[in-house]
C-alpha cells in the first residue's frame, strides 16, 4: 500500500526505488540533532542517510575527497589557515546553515559531597583555565564571580579536543577575538590577525586530551572526571545531565546556551554572501539574556554531480535538507540546540536548487504539512533569568545540587569508548548499532507529510489496485458459502 500511518499520523511513503542511501561526516556539535533527523528521515522515506561524526575538520577532508555526498563544519573550509595546517582547496560546494546552538562548559565540581550547579565564569577566567594560567578551582577569580560558594582547593582538569574540531575552532575563535592578551601568548602568537581561530587544541601538559563531543562529554560526566570542565555543544551536557558554567556576556549577566539566548544572541550575526557567519557582533551582543557563544552549523552540500555523487544521490540529499529545514528545526529546542531564524530557512531553502536532481524551484516549507518557514523562540522568563547579574553569586547560596555521585569509570579508555559510539540506523529507524548518547534527549518523531498536490492518479491507481486485490482474496470464499447455503 502506498498511503501508511506513522505515528498516528497519515504520511506518503516513498516506494523502494525512489530514493537511494547516501553518506556524510563531519561536526559531532550538531550529530545529536541529525542522529535524530536521520531517524526521522529513515521512518517517513525508508531509506538510510549514514552519517559518521568523525569531527568538522574530517567531514571537510572527505569532502575535498569525494569520499562522502555532503559534509556538515561549524567553519568554512580554510583556505588560508593561521594555524599552519594544510589549505583546504574544495570545488563544487555550497554552504547551508541546518542548526543553532550554544558552546558550553560544561564541568564536574563537588562541595562537601555535593555537585555544584550554579558556576559562574567570566570570558577571561574561561581562557586562563583553558592556557593553563589558572589551575584550582578556588582561585581568587573563580572566587570572585561565585561569592556564595566556598571555592574547594581542588586542581582544575581541562578536557580539549584531540581531533580536528569546529568546536574547537568556534571556541579558539572567541579566545583569539575577546581575550586576544592571554589566548595569544600561549599559541606563541602576536594579538592580531595571525592569532585567530584553530581546529587543532594547541599542545597543553595540563590538559585531558579526548576525542569527539562523546569523548570530551565522557571524560568529564565519570568519576575520575571530578574537578574536570570541557567545552562542548549544550545538547551534551544535558544528555549526560551535568551543569554547564553560566558565561559572563556583554551586558554584565551571567547566562546559559539556552535556545532563546543562543537565537537572542545570533540576533547580531553577520551573514556572508555564502552563508557563513561573522561572529564579532554576537560576542558582545548588549542583550541582558545573549549567550556569547552562540553559533551555526553548516552541511557542505555538492552542486555537481560527480564522482561518487550522482543525480540520484542528489535527490535523496534534498529530500533529507527538506525534513531538516522544514520539520526538524521544530525539534531544535528540545534536543538541546536552537532552530533557524526565518530568514536563514528561506535563504537555506533556495540553496536545495543547486543541488543536482533537486527540486528546481528549491522548497517552500509552507507547502510542507507539519513544516514550518521559521520556528520563533519565545524567551523563557524563568530561563532567561538564568542570566544572572554579575557579583550575584546566583540564586542559590549554596550553588550544590544534586548527589555529586556519578557512573562509574577510572581510566580515559572508557571516554575513548564513548566517543567511538556512533549510531547507526536502519531503513526503518532503528538503532542497528552505537547509541546517540547516554541519556540522549529524544524529540519526539516528526512525521514529513507532503503537500497535497503530490497525491495525485498514481497514488489512486495504487490504492484501487489494493482495494481489488482484497476483494479477490475475500469475495471468493464468501461466494462460495452463499452458493452451498442457496443448496
Amino acid at each position: 500500500m502506498l498511503v501508511s500511518a506513522v505515528g498516528g499520523v497519515t504520511t506518503q511513503s516513498a516506494s523502494a526505488d525512489t530514493y537511494v542511501p547516501i553518506s556524510g561526516s563531519g561536526s559531532t556539535w550538531s550529530s545529536n540533532a541529525l542522529d535524530q533527523w536521520r531517524k526521522d528521515f529513515a521512518s517517513n522515506f525508508g531509506v538510510t542517510v549514514n552519517y559518521s561524526a568523525s569531527g568538522s575538520s574530517a567531514g571537510r577532508t572527505d569532502f575535498i575527497n569525494g569520499s562522502v555526498d555532503f559534509a556538515v563544519s561549524e567553519i568554512p573550509f580554510q583556505t588560508a589557515p593561521v594555524d599552519g595546517s594544510a589549505p583546504e582547496n574544495a570545488t563544487d560546494y555550497a554552504y547551508m546553515p541546518i542548526v543553532a546552538g550554544g558552546t558550553s562548559f560544561m564541568y564536574n565540581l563537588n562541595i562537601g559531597g555535593k555537585r555544584v550547579t550554579d558556576l559562574q565564569l567570566d570570558g577571561t577566567t574561561i581562557t586562563k583555565i583553558f592556557t593553563g594560567a589558572i589551575t584550582n578551582w578556588n582561585d581568587p577569580a573563580i572566587q570572585a564571580t561565585n561569592p556564595s560558594l566556598a571555592m574547594p582547593n581542588k586542581p582544575i582538569v581541562p578536557v580539549v579536543r584531540s581531533d580536528g574540531s569546529g568546536s574547537t575552532a568556534q571556541f579558539t575563535l572567541w579566545m583569539a577575538k575577546q581575550h586576544s592578551d592571554v589566548w595569544c601568548p600561549f599559541v606563541n602568537e602576536a594579538p592580531g590577525d595571525s592569532c585567530g581561530l584553530t581546529s587543532q587544541y594547541p599542545n597543553a601538559s595540563f590538559a585531558k586530551f579526548q576525542s569527539g563531543s562523546l569523548g570530551v562529554a565522557g571524560y568529564v560526566s565519570q568519576g575520575y572526571g571530578e574537578g574536570a570542565i570541557t567545552y562542548v555543544e549544550y545538547s551534551y551536557a544535558l544528555n549526560s545531565k551535568f551543569p554547564v558554567a553560566k558565561v559572563l556576556n556583554a551586558a554584565g549577566n551571567y547566562a546559559e546556551p539556552t535556545a532563546s539566548a543562543v537565537a537572542i544572541a545570533l540576533g547580531k550575526a553577520k551573514i556572508n554572501a555564502d552563508l557563513t557567519q561573522d561572529l564579532s557582533d554576537v560576542y558582545v551582543n548588549p542583550d541582558p539574556a545573549a549567550y556569547p557563544l552562540s553559533s551555526y552549523s553548516y552541511m557542505i552540500i555538492p552542486t555537481v554531480a560527480k564522482g561518487i555523487f550522482t543525480n540520484d544521490k542528489g535527490k535523496t540529499l534534498a529530500a533529507f535538507v527538506t525534513y531538516v529545514l522544514c520539520n526538524g528545526q521544530q525539534q531544535a529546542a528540545a534536543l538541546g540546540y536552537s532552530p533557524l531564524p526565518a530568514n536563514l530557512v528561506s535563504a537555506a531553502s533556495e540553496q536545495v536548487k543547486r543541488i543536482p536532481g533537486g527540486p528546481a524551484a528549491g522548497i517552500d516549507c509552507s507547502k510542507v504539512k507539519g513544516g514550518s518557514t521559521g520556528v520563533t523562540v519565545t524567551p523563557d522568563p524563568t530561563a532567561s533569568a538564568a542570566a544572572t547579574t554579575a557579583g550575584a553569586g546566583g540564586a542559590a547560596s549554596t550553588g550544590a545540587g544534586a548527589d555529586g555521585s556519578t557512573a562509574a569509570g577510572t581510566t580515559d579508555s572508557a571516554a575513548a569508548a564513548a566517543a567511538s559510539n556512533t549510531a547507526v540506523y536502519d531503513a526503518n529507524g532503528a538503532i542497528v548499532s552505537g547509541s546517540s548518547g547516554v541519556g540522549a534527549a529524544v524529540a519526539a518523531s516528526k512525521p514529513l507529510v507532503l503537500d497535497d498536490s503530490a497525491f495525485g492518479s498514481q497514488q489512486i491507481v495504487m490504492i484501487v489496485a489494493g482495494l481489488l486485490l482484497v476483494l479477490a482474496i475475500v469475495l471468493p470464499p464468501f461466494l462460495s458459502r452463499r452458493l452451498k447455503r442457496s443448496k
